[in-house]
C-alpha cells in the first residue's frame, strides 16, 4: 500500500511503500509520548526504506533521543533518527541504520486512508504516564517493553500482509 503523509504546515511530503499499513502498535515511552504530543503514546507502521520519497527535505530536523535505562543512571544517545518538520515540529518518521531497509513512518503523519486494526500492541507501558489510561480491546496484547512479535509478524498472524 502506498502511503502518503505531510507534516501539519505543507513544507515536508513522502510517500513510501509499506506491506504492513496497519497501525497496530502503541508506544508509551517518554520519547513518544513527549515528540508525538498525543495520547500518550505513537503509533509506528512499517514501510520499505528504498521507496521513501521526500519534498521538503530541506525543512527536516532529525533527532535523536537521549535514552536512560532505569537500571542505570547515565542516559545514552539513540541510534534511531527521529525526523521532524523543522518548521511547524511535526514527528513524520524514525529510521534507524540498524534495519536499513525499514522506515517508519508516524500513524500520525500519514494522509493515506489507513485501515483500521482488528486489535492492537501495546508497548513500553512500563514507562507510560500515570495520566494515561491503557485503552485495549479484549484482544489486545500488552507489553512493559517490546513485544517478541515484529510488525511483520503481526501483519501475517492476522493475515494482513499484502500478499497474503
Amino acid at each position: 500500500m502506498r502511503l502518503e503523509g505531510s507534516c501539519q504546515c505543507g513544507a515536508v511530503k513522502f510517500r513510501a511503500e509499506s506491506p504492513h499499513p496497519y497501525p497496530y502498535q502503541r508506544c508509551y515511552c517518554s520519547i513518544c509520548r513527549k515528540t508525538q504530543g498525543g495520547g500518550g503514546y505513537a503509533i509506528n507502521l512499517g514501510a520499505d526504506n528504498a521507496s521513501l520519497r521526500v519534498t521538503g527535505k530541506q525543512h527536516i530536523t532529525v533527532y535523536h533521543a537521549r535514552l536512560k535505562d532505569p537500571e542505570d543512571a547515565r542516559a545514552h544517545r539513540s541510534p534511531a533518527e527521529r525526523h521532524f518538520c523543522g518548521t511547524c515540529g511535526s514527528a513524520l518518521w524514525l529510521y534507524d541504520d540498524r534495519w536499513p531497509e525499514l522506515v517508519h513512518p508516524f500513524a500520525s503523519a500519514i494522509d493515506t486512508a489507513l485501515p483500521a486494526s482488528p486489535e492492537s500492541t501495546h508497548i513500553m507501558l512500563e514507562f507510560k504516564a500515570p495520566w494515561v489510561a491503557v485503552e485495549a480491546g479484549p484482544k489486545d496484547r500488552q507489553h512493559d517493553r517490546y513485544p517478541e512479535e515484529s510488525i511483520a509478524e503481526w501483519h501475517e498472524r492476522l493475515g494482513l500482509a499484502e500478499g497474503a
